[in-house]
């Protein structure tokens, strides 16, 4: 199948965004009717809860004290400001939610930032499991994305210094950085024995968040979308390319929020309010208290064209609120289960420009399905080639023939997805393997040694993310097409 100009998200590298973003999933206000909408603002919590401090008079005066006996003998001098939000943060971890936090001024300022326009980072958004930095899926195009994240990749150091301990906006923190600086991450992945090292320089990350494209399919021009975020202006970018897509004639449609971590919940509520007719509820929301409210659309009638869906495990939050949707609506989802994040957070104010980051809902399903920590399964499960599961190239030592080294497997499956044999893919370094190696350097202008040292290793892992960014071998974007008119 012929592929057109539309870069295809890469499963190499899914993640959360590294300027700010991985704090910014999913964040809601509520609106006047009590549903969640966007952030909150400083002087309206919008139906949020807040201040109820009935019978705690008891405790709040233990907590008054304890900070009392801390400024009057504690050996060294203590800002109030430091001990407050100590407290605060003391009581989220409590709750043991990697999606509830503290928002001090800096990271409230960077979170508007981003939602806005851009910001600087790596571009991975990320989430606190079981106590450990762990990527939930890279940006399109970002530095992350190029450097080989991948969903569920842990972090686990930051120039050398453990992250162990720290929540994740202190872990944000270290990880974000300027336009132009290097970063270097200690990565462990799951499939991986041990954990390597990836070094990043940091970019400008656009918060550009729409693509589109047509390909003729069975001689029916088809639509195909991808939606890499759900930010402050998704919406408006979809419906006007959608738009146009229609005025071309497409005769169906392929939405594709692989790789997408999530954003605003208004945001894609705005989108399914597109597809889903007024019958059937596009999403519901259950409150702390149990009660749920079903949200329809004014869509008289659904689309009259086919759609399908495009999913992988790195699609989260707002992606799986529009998979699921879609899928009960009887439509097909392609590729891979889902992350599985069921819940919204609403940013409420403290009154000084911070927030606290809080779970506040959980989000259901149309048929009220809550995927929390399950995710959505497509109706067509399809994996990508072995290569697009790829780990970057680490190495101390060349290696060279009659090595034998883990990493040499993923080298030898990375020159085959490259279509260059390497014979085995085992990790020895046989003859063969070497012949790969020299036709890979002869094509791309390196010594023709054999021999994989840091700059051959550089340019394979370049070779390699610039072929599944090219969607060459797209299995699931293809299957999608294919099905998409049976």
């Amino acid at each position: 199948m012929k592929r057109s100009k539309l870069q295809i998200v890469a499963i190499l590298a899914a993640a959360l965004v590294f300027g700010f973003l991985g704090a910014y999933a999913g964040m809601t206000l509520a609106g006047d009717n009590g549903a969640p909408l966007e952030m909150a603002d400083s002087s309206d919590t919008n139906g949020v809860r807040t201040g109820e401090t009935k019978g705690l008079s008891g405790e709040m005066q233990k907590i008054e004290r304890a900070f009392h006996l801390i400024k009057q003998n504690y050996i060294e001098d203590v800002e109030d400001g430091q001990l407050i939000e100590g407290a605060i943060e003391g009581m989220l971890a409590t709750l043991e939610d990697p999606h509830t936090s503290y928002l001090n001024l800096e990271s409230m300022e960077e979170f508007n930032q981003q939602i806005e326009s851009s910001f600087e980072g790596i571009g991975a958004e990320v989430s606190m499991v079981n106590g450990v930095v762990t990527i939930v899926s890279p940006i399109k195009d970002s530095p992350a994305e190029k450097a080989g994240l991948r969903p569920n990749d842990q972090v686990l150091s930051v120039d050398g210094e453990s992250l162990e301990g720290l929540n994740l906006n202190e872990a944000v923190a270290k990880i974000r950085g300027e336009k132009g600086t290097e970063v270097t991450l200690e990565i462990r992945r799951p499939s991986v024995s041990e954990p390597f090292e990836v070094v990043i320089v940091r970019d400008t990350i656009p918060v550009e968040t729409v693509y589109s494209e047509t390909e003729t399919i069975d001689g029916k021009l088809t639509g195909i979308i991808q939606i890499t975020n759900f930010s402050e202006n998704t919406a408006n970018e979809f419906e006007e390319q959608l738009t146009e897509l229609e005025n071309e004639g497409i005769e169906g449609l392929v939405i594709d929020v692989r790789g997408n971590p999530g954003g605003l919940l208004n945001v894609v509520e705005d989108i399914l309010a597109l597809f889903v007719p007024r019958d059937l509820p596009y999403i519901q929301i259950e409150d702390a208290d149990g009660n749920v409210d079903a949200f329809h659309s004014t869509l008289d009638e659904k689309k009259d064209y086919p759609i399908g869906v495009l999913i992988n495990e790195g699609s989260a939050s707002a992606s799986e609120i529009l998979a699921v949707a879609m899928k009960e609506m009887g439509y097909d989802v392609v590729g891979e289960t889902s992350y599985g994040k069921g819940t919204v957070q609403t940013a409420v104010p403290l009154g000084d420009g911070s927030s606290i980051k809080m779970t506040t809902y959980k989000w259901l399903s149309p048929s009220g399905e809550w995927i929390d920590e399950v995710g959505v399964e497509p109706t067509i499960p399809v994996e990508q080639p072995d290569y697009y599961y790829a780990m970057p190239i680490t190495i101390e030592e060349p290696f060279e023939l009659d090595d034998s080294d883990p990493m040499i497997a993923n080298i030898q499956l990375m020159l085959h997805g490259l279509g260059l044999e390497p014979g085995r893919m085992d990790g020895y370094f046989n003859e063969q393997t070497e012949e790969a190696v020299k036709r890979f350097q002869a094509e791309n202008d390196l010594p023709v040694t054999g021999v994989v040292d840091e700059e051959t290793a550089g340019i394979i892992d370049a070779k390699l993310i610039d072929k599944i960014r090219s969607g060459e071998d797209d299995r699931q974007l293809e299957r999608a097409l294919e099905e998409l008119y049976k």
